[in-house]
């Protein structure tokens, strides 16, 4: 439980607020790479913590993110021309470059100088892994480009999407780190979804639960183990990795792929949902890019050119009562993905934790929320908060077997750390 002033501390993102310049501390996902395919293509709105911008891809392939409104009346630079290197405003046709300089002001003589003194905000957007990622904090305080092993792979290796979910940031991502809910809300993914099914570990999943759950800080963040019983006196290990504040990666299933999850505030009630599935040593299959695709596995299904979920709260999301009451799917929603995303928004914009009852389940929840509060403690002392440097993203989840006896912090030690042509840890 916490209290009104805490939760808000944890939920609130827009500029100036303790957990927004957290964030803004971080490379984040912006777009995917095919929302600015080309050269000189059409710019896209962007909205991320509470900050109303717009991303385009100039004439040399220069990504810019700019502040959304021209400095001359405030037009949205949406409806702008991307045209030899620069954004055009089809008001009054001042012009921006990528950094945000504007360059030409075609009512105003050229020897006033009076456009180099015109600059909007603009934040750095660069292209790794098909995603392109934004720093939105303090220049001299950028850390390096991100690392995380799914965009350092290969192309054929990695899949990523992204969907707006209509929560704060932060029950999105305490849903992501909560290992207990898999055997209950997803039991049917695990019989039936061509990225979980058929698996030993799904079986474990079934068979089991009530997991005990060991939660062990990390360099970057948390491990939040969760252990079932298995044969012949062994344990079946699930082991998520947490960096702060919002990367979640979720242990995989025989040979399928590890996924895992970004959490980014758009504003205090709204989320971009980053989904992604890569392997470390061999491509994704086709069958298994094409169920991708099309919503499968912890994907979402959205309508056609857009990142808006088919299922909604105004369709009540297409729940199925009578698949609901057979037992077939517990919740009567179709899809790991929407499942979450129905029972987040169900507890509304931004959950009241003053009156929620935690459990021995909720460990990891409770230990991710005290590690954010120690790190926005800290930032006030003028230190960087966990999960921005390389080696804490050079991270894995991992599933094992192990015996009653053995530790599983050190047991798992290698197989949650990423290394390039290593197997995963998997069941």
């Amino acid at each position: 439980m916490l209290t009104k002033e805490q939760n808000a501390l944890l939920t609130q993102t827009e500029p100036g607020t303790p957990m927004g310049d957290m964030f803004r501390s971080y490379w984040l996902p912006a777009l995917l790479g095919e929302e600015l395919p080309e050269n000189d293509c059409p710019p896209v709105r962007v909205q991320i913590l509470s900050e109303h911008l717009i991303a385009f891809r100039d004439s040399e392939g220069n990504y810019g993110l700019l502040n959304e409104f021209c400095a001359h009346r405030g037009v949205s630079l949406w409806f702008g021309r991307n045209e030899h290197c620069g954004l055009r405003c089809p008001y009054h046709g001042w012009k921006y470059d990528h950094t945000g300089q504007c360059v030409e002001i075609p009512s105003e003589p050229k020897d006033t100088g009076f456009a180099d003194r015109i600059k909007l905000k603009s934040y750095p957007l660069i292209e790794r892994g098909g995603i392109l990622w934004t720093y939105m904090g303090p220049p001299d305080q950028q850390p390096p480009y991100p690392e995380w092993e799914f965009i350092m792979v290969e192309p054929e290796q990695t899949f990523a999407s992204k969907r707006l979910q209509g929560t704060n940031w932060l029950q999105a991502m305490e849903g992501g780190i909560d290992s207990s809910h898999v055997s209950w809300l997803h039991g049917d993914a695990l019989h039936h979804d061509p990225l979980f099914k058929n698996t030993k570990g799904g079986e474990y999943n079934l068979k089991d639960k009530a997991p005990v759950f060991d939660v062990i800080e990390s360099p970057g963040g948390l491990y939040v183990g969760a252990r079932r019983k298995a044969e012949e006196g062994n344990y079946y290990w699930r082991i998520t990795q947490y960096v702060v504040p919002s990367f979640t990666m979720i242990p995989p299933r025989g040979d399928y792929t590890l996924h895992g999850h970004f959490w980014v505030p758009i504003d205090d009630t709204h989320c971009w949902a980053w989904s992604y599935d890569y392997h470390p040593t061999r491509k994704i299959k086709p069958e298994e890019r094409e169920a991708m695709k099309e919503g499968r596995g912890i994907h979402v299904k959205c309508k056609p050119g857009t990142y808006l979920p088919v299922a909604t709260k105004e369709n009540d999301y297409l729940i199925d009562r009578e698949k609901q009451k057979s037992g077939a799917i517990a919740s009567g929603v179709e899809g790991i993905g929407m499942q979450d995303a129905s029972l987040q928004e169900s507890m509304g914009a931004i959950v009241d934790r003053t009156d929620e009852h935690l459990v021995s389940s909720d460990k990891g929840i409770i230990m991710a929320r005290r590690m954010i509060f120690r790190a926005l403690e800290a930032m006030k002392e003028g230190e960087m908060p966990p999960g921005r440097k390389p080696e804490d993203q050079h991270v894995r989840s991992a599933a094992l077997l192990l015996s009653g006896d053995q530790n599983f912090e050190e047991a798992a030690a290698e197989a949650l750390r990423a290394k390039k042509g290593m197997e995963p840890a998997t069941v």
